[in-house]
């Protein structure tokens, strides 16, 4: 039986990881929130209600479940209790038995997010930084003069750290007593496997080690605990950022230049419909502005429009691999309805030579050409498929050409937001 579940990205973050979460969520116990700080959002839809969220771990929507934000991350204790209050206006009651804060994770102060801006900071401006403070924090962190949560409850006589105080306990004590006593427990990773601290696309990476092994030292439990690792990738890629994307359709410039959402909503039906045309007579730029459209693919933190591309299944072997995945989840198959040709990528040409292995050194991946199969796409409306066997012969056919490329089996597929767009191919790996 499944007793713990480490939920991770398989790409550049962004793979709908909370919506994994949450349908995972109905039958965990705890819910655990393992590194990063508020530069990750979730975006998770119940009874038609749209939560986004970016520090406290998707899971708050449930009933009688305990949320813990672990050793692992970075807090900013203001946007914390700002999502703690919107949470009470909407009529949950945020408490030490559904939301526990570790002693040991890490405060974001002014002072980082100050340091953290790419307005002024050049080097912050070419990777490709929120301007949240979380480098900057974890920076102070590994260089042993940050401040931990429970000086910052102890030493500050604020409102915000008055809130926050009967929250902060030692968490590590706690999860691993969960786990001892049968208790269901599910680790939320935050980005993603590429932009991981050793295993991404450095410098173009997070601060923190958002794979699988970071749910270990995030959190305190030891690995003979973790019974299933679940990669979650999107039926295609995105990223945000800077830094290099091997199947990006289209150039970041022109990504860039489409805008944040605010400025897309109002042209939205009528940017959908001339991208499908385009993307259809074969313009590659509009293939991804066309899946950057259909899939809303705008930062939950930023709003941000993400670079688009297809699906990198290079990448996506590596970080199997990595993780140690036990089953993957594919989200946003719904996307992809309406392209007549899908591609795959399936090795890199780089300085005249092919490789099937993820490259690790960044200046070769920037000059990484990708080897794509091309499949045939469909036009069924897929929403309310219930089972593998009700999606079109194409998108079946698509989904195995996945699972043969990553080695792995699909355990769950998504095909729309909502929690009952979710179909469960294989339990074995499931709670």
């Amino acid at each position: 039986m499944v007793q713990t579940i480490i939920v991770v990205g398989g790409q550049w973050g962004d793979e709908g990881k909370g919506k994994i979460v949450d349908f995972l969520a109905e039958r965990a116990d705890l819910v655990i929130r393992y590194a990063g700080g508020n530069n990750a959002g979730h975006t998770v839809v119940v009874n038609g209600k749209k939560f986004k969220f970016h520090l406290i771990p998707s899971g708050i929507v449930h009933e009688g479940k305990l949320n813990i934000i672990a050793n692992g991350t970075v807090v900013d204790p203001e946007v914390l209790v700002e999502e703690i209050e919107n949470l009470e206006k909407m009529g949950f009651k945020i408490d030490d038995s559904r939301l526990i804060i570790s002693s040991n994770a890490h405060t974001i102060l002014p002072k980082h997010r100050e340091e953290d801006n790419p307005k002024k900071d050049p080097h912050a401006k070419m990777i490709g930084t929120t301007g949240r403070g979380i480098g900057p924090c974890y920076r102070d962190k590994i260089a042993r003069k940050g401040m931990r949560i429970s000086d910052y409850v102890e030493s500050s006589n604020s409102k915000i750290a008055e809130k926050m105080k009967p929250l902060v306990k030692d968490t590590c004590f706690i999860i691993n007593e969960a786990i001892e006593k049968g208790k269901k427990v599910l680790f939320e990773g935050a980005q993603g496997t590429l932009l991981d601290v050793d295993h991404g696309t450095y410098p173009f990476v997070t601060s923190s080690n958002p794979t699988a092994g970071g749910a270990l030292t995030g959190t305190g439990v030891g690995p003979t605990k973790i019974d299933a690792v679940i990669g979650v990738f999107k039926a295609y890629t995105t990223r945000v950022g800077a830094g290099p994307f091997p199947t990006e359709l289209g150039t970041e410039e022109q990504t860039n230049k489409e805008g944040t959402w605010d400025k897309i909503e109002n042209v939205y039906d009528e940017a959908l419909k001339e991208a499908l045309e385009k993307a259809n007579a074969g313009d590659e730029y509009y293939q991804g502005k066309y899946m950057r459209l259909k899939g809303k693919e705008y930062g939950t933190t930023t709003g941000r429009p993400r670079r688009t591309g297809w699906f990198d299944a290079v990448a996506a072997r590596y970080a199997v691999v990595i993780n140690g995945m036990s089953s993957i989840a594919i989200t946003k198959l719904d996307v992809l309805q309406g392209l007549k040709k899908i591609k795959i990528c399936v090795a890199y040409e780089v300085d005249g030579k092919r490789t099937t292995n993820f490259i690790l050194n960044t200046k070769k991946l920037a000059r990484a050409k990708p080897i794509y199969e091309e499949m045939p796409g469909w036009d069924e409306d897929i929403g309310d498929a219930k089972s593998f066997e009700d999606l079109p012969r194409n998108a079946q056919n698509y989904l195995k050409r996945l699972e043969d490329l990553c080695k792995t089996r699909i355990s769950i597929i998504s095909v729309g937001p909502r929690r009952d767009q979710t179909i469960v191919v294989d339990d074995n790996n499931l709670f």
